[in-house]
């Protein structure tokens, strides 16, 4: 049994022991059990299959077997065969109710480890401390913390781990604060911390990101002479990364004679985090052996830095590699799709990892799909999506009221601004960015004033920049000019770039000279070298025929360096994306092009079509 490495072997041996009758020996029998369920080659179908064929199994054989349907994920099964246990008398001991409360971690509810709270009252092991040591954990896991400090109070003795659990649950929590005030009442209370407890402590400082705390921290291990294994070292890299501190985290990193998959990944986590893309893709190709959290880490890198072709580059790699990405790192190759409007590609993710079964679609991959389709402008797409979840959040609503704004469809953003509400959801200010849009599309005025003015009323959020600029833009949408400038001076900060642009818009929609000039000098002084304000204020000019104007801000420009920047478009044929500006001729199907091009004029002007040139 010990040099065995797979079911084939198991069964192998396990018919050698029915021909000799070990089979029948309790220790043996044990051995075969605990490698089936245990093993990381092992089989949970093929050790129930032997489980139910023992006529009297012992404790050791129905907890193992317990412990077996933990570790494989099915609490249900595992849970069904403790109260089996219950049913049948079996006489359990400690490690029986710890191995059920660890199967009761992996429900959503407490109920089940309710369930065997009442029976460890009832069966006198309340008081042992390995049995209390699990329901402290197995509350602060579910986030009774509560509960928790009320049985670790309770408790009569107390070790390291019954400590280090308790302080494990407000970390998880995030509650670093008490997590450290409890640290230091251990320390008060002459209880010595091990390697766990540290790695935990270590935590805290990086919720905090205090680094001071950190170096009193790592004073403290090195004055108890703490052996620093690889688990304590990895937090202590991972704790100067979060703490932004990557100097020190390096200095650690190249210290280490042992380093592993997730030693690299940190610091590459903390390289791309912090904006060094090359430093991070340095280590990323040195490491020994990757591992999907190693891609994933690098492809997020990419993804979150604005660089969506290197991240779908590597991605590609990734695939070709054979390695099947997990929901996080997918979330990220569908944001690169978004930022380059890779409609295609983000497409046969859907199909290929998704609705094949692949990777198992949550909460966050749906939202990300939702946000994929709704910007690279199918929303019928991303209604579907969003119609097929099975559970949905406030992400999910606010993507798809987001989607339908920007795609004009004001009447159903709000139907599910209603819907969402209905829902029990408090909305948030992304909510209402989508909803104010929406209104602004629709020519809501008196619907967007209220949803405006409900944001503080009714739900107790500000109004911030981005709000009061949906509102002058709905406002200046109706040519109600006057009445948008009046709110930018009522406005309680300095308006941004958004709000004049906005006013400045709705200025050259309604040809408002005097209003439209005013924005274009707050503009300017905002943000002086963009050549679109220029344009707009040139337009805003020639359409009153303000011709000496016209002249002026070209002037304007040419005093300033400011050019403009040339109209570019960019179309998906055959998964392959091709990119034209104003009047090129580099394409090498250009004349096919622009034959094309010529042949669609014509055919609008048998149509009498008049193209709105007012912003050219």
């Amino acid at each position: 049994m010990e040099s065995c490495n797979s079911m084939l072997e198991l069964k192998q041996i396990q018919a050698h022991m029915i021909r000799t009758g070990l089979i029948t020996h309790v220790f043996p029998l044990s051995r075969l059990l605990s490698f089936c369920s245990l093993s990381d080659s092992g089989d949970m179908s093929y050790a129930q299959l032997i489980f139910s064929q023992i006529t009297n199994p012992n404790i050791y054989m129905w907890n193992t077997m317990i412990r077996g349907y933990c570790k494989a994920d099915i609490p249900v099964t595992g849970f069904t065969l403790f109260r089996r246990m219950i049913q049948e008398r079996v006489d359990m001991d400690c490690r029986s109710f710890v191995f059920g409360l660890k199967i009761c971690e992996q429900f959503k509810t407490v109920l089940e480890g309710e369930e065997i709270h009442c029976v460890i009252s009832k069966t006198g092991f309340a008081p042992e401390l390995l049995v209390r040591n699990g329901l402290v954990h197995f509350y602060s896991t579910h986030g009774y913390l509560d509960e928790a400090q009320n049985l670790f109070d309770e408790s009569s003795l107390r070790d390291v781990v019954s400590w280090t659990t308790l302080i494990g649950g407000y970390v998880q929590k995030n509650l670093p604060d008490d997590a450290l005030k409890l640290f230091n009442l251990m320390l008060s209370c002459d209880v010595e911390p091990n390697e766990v407890t540290m790695i935990t402590v270590l935590s805290t400082c990086s919720q905090k990101g205090d680094i001071s705390l950190a170096k009193s921290v790592r004073t403290y291990i090195e004055k108890k002479n703490f052996n620093c294994g690889l688990n304590l070292l990895n937090a202590f890299i991972d704790m100067h990364v979060k703490c932004g501190c990557l100097k020190s985290a390096r200095e650690i990193f190249d210290k280490m004679t042992i380093k592993d998959a997730f030693s690299w990944t940190t610091l590459i986590n903390g390289y791309a985090k912090y904006g060094e893309l090359d430093l991070a893709r340095k280590f990323f190709d040195r490491m020994p052996e990757k591992n999907l959290v190693s891609w994933s880490a690098m492809i997020a890198g990419y993804s979150q830095n604005n660089l969506p072709n290197e991240a779908l580059d590597l991605f590609r790699e990734m695939v070709a590699a054979d390695i099947l990405p997990i929901e996080s790192s997918l979330v990220c190759v569908l944001s690169a799709c978004t930022q380059l409007g890779f409609l295609d590609l983000g497409c046969w993710i859907h199909h290929y990892y998704v609705k094949e079964k692949r990777v198992q679609q949550s909460v966050i991959l749906a939202n990300a799909l939702i946000d994929m389709y709704s910007k690279c402008g199918s929303i019928d797409s991303a209604r579907d999506v969003f119609n097929g979840m099975p559970e949905r959040d406030l992400v999910s609503w606010n993507s798809m009221i987001v989607g339908y704004a920007a795609h004009g469809h004001a009447k159903q953003a709000l139907i599910h601004f209603v819907q969402m509400k209905s829902m029990g959801l408090k909305p948030d200010d992304i909510t209402f960015v989508g909803v104010l849009s929406a209104c602004s599309h629709g020519g809501f005025v008196t619907q967007g004033w209220k949803y405006f003015n409900d944001m503080n009323r009714v739900f107790g959020l500000e109004q911030k920049l981005e709000h009061y600029a949906c509102v002058i833009d709905l406002l200046g949408r109706m040519g109600l000019l006057q009445e948008a400038y009046e709110l930018i001076k009522e406005m309680p900060w300095e308006p941004d770039e958004a709000v004049w642009g906005a006013l400045l818009n709705a200025c050259r929609m309604h040809g408002n000279f005097e209003l439209g000039n005013l924005a274009a000098e707050k503009l300017m002084y905002l943000d002086p070298k963009d050549s679109g304000i220029y344009m707009l204020l040139s337009g805003i000019c020639a359409s009153k025929r303000r011709w000496v104007d016209v002249r002026m801000v070209r002037s304007m420009m040419r005093e300033r360096g400011v050019k403009k920047t040339p109209g570019r478009s960019l179309i998906e044929v055959e998964g392959e994306f091709h990119e034209f500006l104003v009047a090129e001729e580099s394409h090498p199907q250009s004349k096919e092009i622009y034959k094309v091009l010529n042949e669609l004029l014509v055919i609008s002007n048998l149509e009498r079509y008049v193209p709105n040139t007012s912003n050219i």
